[in-house]
């Protein structure tokens, strides 16, 4: 781009052409959470917020796991065990109650809480789905999986039915590329999907049964969807390739 600019007035102003170079950026990603802490009547500094017995007993054993010295370290535990206690997400009273238990500034618990998307620290629906729409997933069908979510539930990214049974996020490499497309509900991983396994499992979890997790294509794990493709004999015996002076 050139910019022309004036030196001088009158009628023999000179001209000087400048040059201007333009700074290209990529869009920002955006999220479905917000990593700033805002009061809602849900999420406030007054709800109340205290482990069971049965979760300090596990809270304590957990803590018991880490030296003198490194009992910090069993923040993330304890964050986890808060999150289920609470049902799904993390409020802010959880997080001051795990920082006090361990003797750590509030910030601290702040910053894990906001770093590790496996803490949701708004409320969601009792099921939880988290759709990956990273690049295996995306060339395998992720597109559709969103689709039919978006159809069925009537929700779009970030929002929760009216219902309060389904909260939807679309998030970044679940680590289960083999088998995409995939999506993860609450800690069960289901792959292979199609569209009608999708409207399948969204049917189940509305009745109130539980899905059974893993690929729906009929393959035990992560093995060739046409098969084996090494190991397909019995392996040799003692000696195999070994020269006989030997």
């Amino acid at each position: 781009m050139f910019v022309l600019a004036s030196q001088g007035a009158g009628p023999a102003t000179s001209l000087k052409v400048r040059s201007v170079r333009n700074v290209h950026r990529s869009a920002a990603a955006c999220s479905d959470s917000l990593f700033v802490h805002r009061d809602s009547k849900d999420n406030n500094i007054d709800m109340p917020f205290e482990f069971t017995a049965e979760n300090l007993k596990r809270a304590e054993a957990i803590i018991s796991i880490y030296p003198e010295g490194h009992r910090k370290a069993a923040v993330i535990p304890l964050l986890d065990l808060a999150q289920r206690q609470v049902g799904n997400w993390l409020p802010i009273t959880a997080m001051h109650a795990v920082a006090k238990m361990l003797d750590m500034p509030r910030m601290r618990v702040y910053e894990v809480a906001t770093f590790y998307t496996m803490f949701m620290r708004n409320p969601v629906g009792k099921y939880h789905i988290q759709v990956c729409t990273t690049t295996p997933c995306w060339l395998r069908g992720s597109d559709e999986v969103m689709k039919v979510i978006h159809d069925k539930l009537g929700i779009k990214v970030g929002e929760t039915t009216k219902d309060g049974l389904f909260t939807l996020s679309e998030v970044e490499c679940l680590g289960a590329c083999v088998n995409a497309p995939m999506m993860q509900i609450n800690d069960n991983y289901y792959e292979d999907l199609e569209v009608k396994d999708t409207e399948e499992i969204l049917d189940s979890l509305a009745a109130g049964k539980e899905p059974k997790a893993g690929p729906r294509s009929g393959r035990f794990a992560a093995e060739p969807l046409g098969g084996l493709t090494s190991l397909t004999s019995p392996p040799p015996g003692p000696g195999f390739m070994v020269r006989d002076d030997l």
